[in-house]
């Protein structure tokens, strides 16, 4: 048997990283594509090279990449967001694919542009975290400590967190406690793994 892809998503500041945590303290495998972006823009990062030579030596703090700087460019224009996705995407795309391959049962690919670039495709099906827009504001402004306009700009350089979750298999409502929302993915993982020992695989939308 195969890797069982199941996507993880949702917007800016949804919950996604407290179900995702979740799923890993019940020992399920999940890759993150935020955890991947981090690691390739870390001190040494294979992406580094790339970004220098795209935005310049002013994103930079010597060899550090200075992601605030960076995040003000990227946020405030659609082109060079663009230009900074199409260097990462691939190199993330290529590392979840690596990590799924010769597992089996149910993976986790956790990531926030699911949709946006086209992952969904490989997944079997997606589940996504979701809170209507004005909790998932407040969040990421009080979270960030970001003005309601950079906070807008981010939320708005990502489909809209209700557009994902009418695209998604299964949507978990996470403005409620951490821990309920992490009880709903919890269940939702008890029952994949239930179907994927029975033979049964995707149950559909509403199952």
């Amino acid at each position: 048997m195969s890797a069982y892809i199941v996507g993880i998503t949702g917007g800016i500041a949804c919950g996604k990283t407290n179900l995702t945590d979740a799923l890993r303290r019940a020992g399920a495998d999940v890759v993150d594509a935020d955890e991947i972006s981090r690691a390739l823009t870390a001190a040494g990062g294979r992406a580094l090279p790339g970004i220098r030579a795209l935005f310049g030596d002013g994103v930079f703090v010597g060899d550090t990449l200075d992601r605030r700087v960076l995040g003000k460019i990227v946020f405030s224009d659609d082109a060079q967001r663009k230009k900074l996705e199409s260097l990462l995407h691939p190199l993330i795309f290529d590392e979840m694919e690596r990590f799924a391959a010769g597992r089996e049962g149910a993976v986790f690919w956790s990531a926030p542009l699911l949709y946006e670039c086209g992952m969904d495709k490989k997944c079997r099906e997606v589940w996504c975290a979701y809170v209507p827009r004005k909790e998932q504001l407040l969040r990421l402004r009080t979270r960030d400590g970001l003005s309601r306009r950079e906070a807008l700009a981010r939320m708005d350089s990502q489909w809209p967190a209700l557009k994902k979750a009418r695209l998604a298999d299964r949507v978990i409502r996470t403005d409620g406690t951490c821990e309920e929302s992490a009880q709903q993915v919890l269940a939702l993982y008890r029952a994949l793994e239930e179907r994927l020992r029975a033979g049964a695989g995707h149950p559909g939308k509403g199952a």
